[in-house]
């Protein structure tokens, strides 16, 4: 088994969804980047700032403060904890200093599924889920926006990946239902 699993994919792949399902399953530690920003909303990032500021203005984290918060949350965990990775990493650097602190902690077994969906699919699943749940982020523009951001900085990273971990291919078009079976069988579990 492994000691970290990456979940990845483009905006609407179900990427967020599958890695809950996945930690479940394994009894591992669910790595929602969100929650775990809003969680240490008091700690003070590599630029001197607290984490709850930075996500009061609505600015991104520069790599080096969202990795000083990565540092501190992983530090809490038992060694022995396993972990699914939702929303990090999203570039290369972030992957190297992610995959490095997970070796300093004695893991070392590492695998990434990549929920691959057609950017037209994303787009379409985006604005049916801003309909849905009337979310202000789910815009045209700002969907453009991230997506374009996906496949600048994202992408790129995905030849880092299938070299330092187990990679799986999954297509993330099919129900929730079938995608979880074919991450499951990736594994080997049930």
């Amino acid at each position: 088994m492994y000691d970290a699993i990456f979940v990845l994919g483009p905006q609407g792949s179900g990427k967020g969804t599958q890695a809950k399902l996945l930690a479940d399953k394994l009894r591992f530690f669910f790595w929602d980047t969100g929650a775990v920003l809003r969680r240490n909303a008091n700690v003070a990032t590599a630029s001197g700032e607290r984490a709850g500021d930075i996500l009061k203005t609505g600015r991104l984290f520069t790599d080096e403060e969202l990795l000083s918060v990565v540092r501190q949350e992983l530090m809490r965990l038992p060694r022995e904890q396993g972990v699914v990775f939702d929303g990090i990493p999203r570039r290369v650097g972030q992957a190297e200093f992610l995959l490095g602190l997970l070796r300093e902690q004695g893991k070392t077994r590492f695998a990434t599924f990549f929920l691959d969906i057609p950017a037209e699919e994303s787009r379409k699943r985006l604005l049916l889920r801003a309909e849905k749940e009337g979310r202000s982020d789910d815009t045209r523009g700002a969907i453009g926006r991230r997506l374009a951001d996906y496949e600048a900085n994202t992408v790129p990273m995905l030849p880092f990946l299938r070299e330092h971990t187990e990679f799986f291919e999954v297509d993330g078009t099919p129900s929730i239902q079938e995608v979880e079976a074919h991450i499951a069988q990736a594994l080997g579990i049930s």
